[in-house]
């Protein structure tokens, strides 16, 4: 990629031709006109078109994570290649660093990229599904001593956070960020996601009882030292758990609730698109950038709670 798209020039010309297939397409009007009105600043051409039926002028960043931005296209172009490239992820400080950029602006385009990364398609799962939940947040053990939080041990929710997981055989997986563990949270979320009559595996949770009336339910025992019952079991969704896990300890660190669910699309992004390469996964993100832009204000609005599914 750094040999092929050397500076902000090919990187606007590759974008143009991932979006626009190399006809210039007006976002006002939604006309395709190849004859669009090239705009100079200073006698040189930098990609400002006007359009000839809506006469408003574009470029092809307008809808895009990328408008507005005053970071340079091929910085962009970088830390989505890194970023969608690195199994556990990137701190914004080695971006800020990888990039000289300072590290709010790293953070920035990360958060950016997670929200494209986020964006649920609607595809329902089917087959043989796995459904676990598991809690992200520290451990007392790991705590000094008036820092330690009573009776957080098990499933509660005073210093940790859970997070529902939905995983098909073909290995797609889709995550959600959930208040509690109760049945009345987590079954609307399953019926949503898993299509009706398909083989549905979980553990032994009360909350997942009664979905035998819609689904194929096998409990696998965990209580009991059970792990695999008939063929079935849920090692698939628990390793994605650990993946999540050693990328937030190790990466990041530390998370705040008000994030973690932008983090979790994240590695679940990379994790359904582990079998592509990497150049196919970076002009797949570049397709996924369309009517996706994150605005500032936005990300950092106090008490907002994690975003529902689309």
């Amino acid at each position: 990629m750094l040999t092929q798209l050397p500076d902000d020039e090919s990187c606007r010309k590759y974008l143009e031709l991932i979006r626009w297939n190399s006809k210039p397409t007006c976002p006002h009007c939604a006309v395709i006109d190849e004859n669009s009105y090239q705009l100079k600043v200073k006698g040189e051409f930098k990609g400002l078109y006007k359009c000839r039926s809506c006469r408003e002028r574009f470029m092809v960043t307008i809808g895009t994570m990328f408008e507005g931005s005053h970071i340079p296209l091929r910085k962009w172009f970088i830390a989505l290649y890194i970023f969608s490239s690195h199994k556990k992820g990137i701190s914004s400080h080695q971006l800020a660093n990888d990039l000289g950029i300072t590290q709010k602006s790293a953070w920035f385009m990360l958060s950016r990229m997670r929200y494209v990364f986020g964006i649920y398609s609607g595809v329902q799962f089917e087959g043989v599904v796995q459904a676990d939940e598991t809690y992200i947040g520290g451990e007392n053990k790991n705590r000094h001593a008036n820092k330690k939080v009573l009776d957080s041990q098990g499933r509660s929710t005073k210093d940790k956070v859970p997070i529902l997981g939905i995983m098909e055989t073909s290995g797609k997986v889709k995550t959600q960020v959930i208040l509690d563990t109760k049945a009345r949270t987590i079954k609307p979320i399953i019926t949503d996601l898993v299509k009706s009559g398909s083989i549905l595996v979980t553990d032994e949770w009360t909350a997942y009882k009664g979905l035998a009336s819609e689904y194929a339910h096998i409990v696998v025992n965990h209580g009991r030292s059970e792990y695999v019952k008939d063929n079935f079991h849920t090692n698939s969704i628990e390793n994605f758990w650990g993946l999540l896990k050693r990328g937030i300890y190790g990466i990041y660190h530390q998370v705040s609730p008000k994030h973690l669910h932008r983090y979790c699309d994240e590695f679940a992004y990379r994790f359904n698109s582990r079998k592509i390469d990497s150049n196919e996964r970076f002009d797949f993100s570049l397709k996924n950038t369309e009517n996706k832009r994150l605005m500032y204000k936005d990300l950092i609005k106090k008490n907002v709670s994690p975003e529902p599914l689309d």
